[in-house]
């Protein structure tokens, strides 16, 4: 690891911005977070797999990946980002390096060559290149190769040099966030301004959910400017400095982005949710009011009040036909970060009993949230083993279990209804017509007559019960 990247590693980890670094001493932040990989063992993800999944949703640049096939294999799409627009970002760019390249040296030559071709190809407003393991093993400078290509070529080239054995998938969102900071925010200018101007940092578009909130900031007149990174354009970020606020989504990922922005530019930032009608509205209303602080016109506020009652009012005469057979049923979440505490809101809302949430990838400020909702009962687990919670859904603990897709074969096993929340998913759940989504999708998996079939003995497995009942009663007699 090079002395440069071992120093933007120290400054992420030193990030003031983060709650659980506040309550630190000086000894303590400087010591990092970051848990030490084991070797071989990629499930969660690695540091470069964080940095591609937080900047892939960019739709018109070209992602190109430096090192091996599989990197890029491994780390293409993973996320069901979707875009309004360019699809560029559907296209897989990796320099393929051979064993050859790796004992010749030729990874530089190989990274340029590749930067070329495809500028000359597909013409992109700019270049992301992201460095992985082998060649920041051999010492491919990607930073070097990047600005010499700029200068050569006229294109933006933007090194992500975030490695996979530098950290964790959260250090990778960092990292990415840095890239951000460093050469691409604040190197244009915008073509319009308005008092309404916002930002949102850590959406991703995933199965279209920016589409379900930007039409309520729409009718307000307010101006999502750039989403970092869900359904974004290049210059849309670069130029993402001159913006009244920032809405923070996930703070485990880009809260270092936020931060450096107030600092730089003077854009304040809060952090809100749109999963849940209750989350949504107090979102519209922390952004509303804080446009007001800073110029907007003060009709913002009511028409912000009028717009949640009316939206408020439908989400909830959707919902009603379902809410008798979803309260009071048993819910296992295992998820993390922000979906740790804001799909338990959501789920509280339609009346919904929450067993257990899991706060992997979660701050302590998502904690002490779950912690406010869930009362003082709050069970928050880091992880279940599929041993252990295959015993939870085999003896009824809970009703239905809301995951990623890694867990969904472990609920199937037990012959328990299974939603997914993670990334992976093909539904969106933001906003209020995501939370009728979500309740619908609920009630479909839960009342589903597939489960009483599942768990009705097959008619052989009921003749040998009445055979073996049969047979201790006659030795009983």
């Amino acid at each position: 690891m090079t002395d440069a990247l071992k120093a933007r590693i120290a400054d992420v980890f030193n990030e003031s911005g983060c709650d659980k670094n506040q309550a630190k001493d000086a000894k303590e932040r400087k010591k990092g977070c970051s848990k030490p990989l084991t070797p071989g063992a990629a499930a969660g993800g690695c540091a470069f797999d964080g940095a591609k999944i937080a900047l892939q949703p960019l739709t018109d640049v070209v992602h190109l990946v430096h090192g091996p096939l599989a990197c890029e294999g491994n780390g293409w799409d993973n996320r069901h980002a979707s875009s309004s627009g360019p699809t560029l970002y559907r296209t897989g760019f990796t320099t393929d390096m051979t064993e050859m390249d790796i004992v010749m040296g030729n990874g530089e030559k190989r990274l340029y060559r590749a930067i070329k071709e495809a500028i000359a190809r597909h013409d992109p407003p700019a270049v992301f290149v992201y460095a992985t393991c082998v060649p920041a093993v051999i010492g491919d400078d990607i930073e070097a190769v990047c600005k010499h290509a700029t200068a050569k070529l006229g294109v933006p080239c933007i090194p992500i040099n975030a490695p996979g054995f530098a950290g964790s998938k959260n250090l990778g969102n960092k990292l990415a966030g840095e890239a951000l900071i460093d050469h691409v925010i604040g190197t244009i200018e915008p073509d319009i301004i308005t008092d309404t101007d916002v930002n949102i940092l850590g959406e991703y578009n995933l199965s279209g959910e920016l589409w379900q909130v930007r039409p309520l900031l729409d009718h307000l007149g307010i101006r999502v400017h750039s989403c970092v990174t869900g359904d974004a354009r290049y210059r849309e970020v670069a130029s993402s400095h001159r913006v009244r606020l920032n809405m923070m989504v996930c703070s485990t990922a880009l809260i270092n982005v936020a931060r450096k922005m107030q600092e730089r530019f003077g854009i304040p930032y809060f952090e809100g949710s749109f999963y849940g009608i209750s989350d949504t509205s107090d979102s519209l209303r922390i952004m509303a009011r804080m446009l007001v602080e800073r110029g907007a016109n003060t009709s913002l506020t009511p028409r912000t009040e009028d717009l949640i009652a009316a939206e408020e009012a439908r989400a909830w005469a959707r919902i009603e036909p379902y809410r008798a057979a979803l309260k009071g049923k048993r819910v296992l979440l295992y998820t993390g970060g922000v979906k740790s505490w804001s799909i338990v809101a959501a789920l509280q809302e339609i009346g919904m009993e929450i067993v257990s949430t899991s706060v992997r990838k979660s701050t302590d400020n998502d904690k002490d949230k779950i912690k406010a909702l869930m009362g003082g009962d709050a069970h928050m687990v880091d992880s279940i083993p599929p041993r252990e919670m295959y015993a939870q859904l085999k003896r009824g603990d809970a009703d239905i279990m809301l995951s990623g897709g890694r867990s969904q074969f472990v609920a199937l096993k037990a012959r328990t209804p299974w939603l997914d929340i993670n990334q992976e998913r093909h539904n969106a759940y933001a906003g209020y017509d995501g939370m009728v989504e979500l309740v619908s999708e609920l009630h479909r998996a839960i009342v589903n007559p597939v489960w009483q079939e599942l768990r009705r003995p097959a008619p052989w497995e009921a003749t040998d019960r009445d055979t073996e009942r049969s047979t201790l009663l006659e030795t009983a007699c």
